[in-house]
C-alpha cells in the first residue's frame, strides 16, 4: 500500500509530504521512500494562522476560515505530491495543530484544523485524519506520536536508547528492555523562531546555522530564570506546546529578569535553553545512543552544545537508521495511515501514557466506495530504504 504521509507542524512553516510504499512481511514493516519534499504556506495563510495562535483571541468565523484554509492548502500539497511520484491508495494528514489543552498536567483536548475532505475530494482516495484524539480519550497526552517509529526503529538495540526530535518543541522517546516513555521536553525552535519572526531577522523565519545567536553572549540572568519554568520538573508522560512557550511568555520572563539582551544574545540564550533542557532530559533517562531529527538538528550551534553537554553518549542523526532526518514527521504520519487502515494501533505502551494502544483517527472516504485491507497483526519493526526528493 502507497501511503501519502502530511504534516505542519510547531513552527507552522508549511507542509511536509512524504510517499511511502509499505509491505508487511513475517511481522516487519518494509517501507520504501518514494518521494518526499516541503511546501511553504502561502505568506497570507501563514500570517492569518500566527496571528490567531495563542495567546491571541480568535472567533469561531476565523476557526472556520483556517481550517478551511488549510485544507485547501493541504489538498495542494497533496496533489502536488501524487504528481511527483505517482498515484497513492491512502493519505494520512495530520493538519496543523492550534491548541493543545493541558491543566494540572494532564492533557484534556487537542485540535488541528486543515478540513480532510478537501484532500478527499481533489485527489480522491481515502484520508485518515484527526489522528491525536483517540489517545486522549485512554488518558494519552496526544504525543509524542513518533513514538511509535521510535520504538519501531530502536528496539533491536541493547541498552537504553532514545530518539530526540527537535521541532518547534523537543520529545523525546526512551526505549529500553524495560519498554517505552516519551514525552515533550519543551521549546526546541519554537521561542528562536518567534523571536526570528516578530524582529524581522530573516525572511525565512529561523536563524539560519544559527548565523546570528553564534554572535551572541549567554544571558545567565534570563537563562536562569527560563530554566526555573515549572515544565520542566513534571514527571512524565507530559506534553506541551506554543500554548505555553510564546513570544508573551518569552516577554514576561525578559520582564521579571529585568534585561534587555540584544538580538544575538537573545537567541544564544534561547538556544542554550533548548541545549540544557535536552541534556537534563537524556541524562536522567539514562541514553546511551541518541538519534536526532527535526529541524533543529540543522542547527549547528545546537547540535554543539548538545555534544558537550552529552559526552558519554553516542549523538548521530536518524539518517544512520534508514530514516531521514528531515522527513521522520512526514514519514510517521504515512506509517500511521497504513496502521489505522490495516486495523493496527498507532500507539505504544508507555509512549504517550495511554492506558492503552489504540487504533487512531478518522477516515475521510475517497470518491467511491471505502474498502479496508484485511486487519493485520501487530508489527515488530520497521525498514526504510529508497528516497526521492524535491525542495
Amino acid at each position: 500500500m502507497r501511503v501519502l504521509g502530511m504534516i505542519s507542524g510547531t513552527s507552522h512553516d508549511g507542509i511536509d509530504v512524504a510517499v511511502v510504499d509499505f509491505a508487511q512481511r513475517a511481522g516487519v514493516l518494509e517501507g520504501t521512500l518514494g518521494f518526499s519534499g516541503s511546501r511553504p504556506y502561502d505568506p497570507s495563510l501563514r500570517r492569518l494562522l500566527m496571528d490567531m495562535l495563542p495567546p491571541r483571541p480568535t472567533t469561531l468565523a476565523g476557526v472556520c476560515e483556517i481550517d478551511t484554509r488549510i485544507g485547501q492548502a493541504f489538498a495542494d500539497a497533496a496533489e502536488w505530491a501524487i504528481g511527483e511520484a505517482g498515484a497513492v491508495d491512502a493519505v494520512c494528514s495530520h493538519g496543523q495543530t492550534v491548541f493543545h489543552w493541558v491543566e494540572d498536567g494532564r492533557a484534556l483536548g487537542t485540535l488541528q484544523l486543515g478540513q480532510p475532505a478537501w484532500i478527499a475530494e481533489r485527489v480522491g482516495v481515502p484520508v485518515v485524519a484527526d489522528i491525536r484524539a483517540r489517545d486522549l480519550t485512554v488518558g494519552g497526552q496526544g504525543a509524542p506520536l513518533a513514538s511509535l517509529v521510535d520504538f519501531l526503529l530502536l528496539n533491536q538495540r541493547s541498552g537504553v536508547s532514545g530518539a530526540l526530535n527537535l521541532g518547534g518543541i523537543s520529545n523525546l522517546t526512551v526505549v529500553s528492555a524495560e519498554g517505552v516513555s516519551a514525552w515533550d521536553i519543551g521549546p526546541a525552535n519554537a521561542l528562536m523562531d518567534a523571536v526570528v519572526a516578530d524582529r524581522g531577522l530573516d525572511p525565512r523565519g529561523y536563524d539560519a546555522d544559527a548565523r546570528i545567536a553564534r554572535e551572541g553572549t549567554i544571558d545567565d540572568r534570563l537563562l536562569a530564570r527560563l530554566l526555573a519554568e515549572p515544565y520542566y520538573a513534571q514527571v512524565p508522560p507530559k506534553s506541551t506546546g506554543k500554548e505555553l512557550f510564546n513570544l508573551a511568555y518569552l516577554q514576561r520572563e525578559l520582564d521579571a529578569a529585568g534585561s534587555a539582551p540584544s538580538d544575538a544574545d537573545l537567541l544564544a540564550t534561547l538556544v542554550e535553553l533548548t541545549a540544557r533542557t535536552v541534556a537534563d532530559a537524556v541524562r536522567d533517562a539514562g541514553v546511551e545512543y541518541l538519534a536526532v531529527s527535526g529541524g533543529g538538528c540543522r542547527n549547528p550551534l545546537l547540535m554543539d552544545r548538545l555534544g558537550a553537554l552529552l559526552p558519554g553518549v553516542e549523538l548521530v542523526l536518524t539518517d544512520v537508521l534508514g530514516m531521514p532526518a528531515d522527513t521522520k514527521e512526514a514519514i510517521l504520519m504515512a506509517l500511521i495511515g497504513w496502521c489505522t487502515l490495516h486495523g493496527v494501533p498507532g500507539t505504544v505502551l508507555g509512549g504517550t501514557g495511554a492506558l492503552e494502544p489504540r487504533i487512531l483517527g478518522s477516515i475521510v472516504p475517497g470518491r467511491g466506495p471505502l474498502v479496508l485491507p484485511d486487519p493485520v497483526p501487530a508489527i515488530t519493526g520497521l525498514r526504510l530504504s529508497g528516497e526521492r526528493t524535491r525542495p
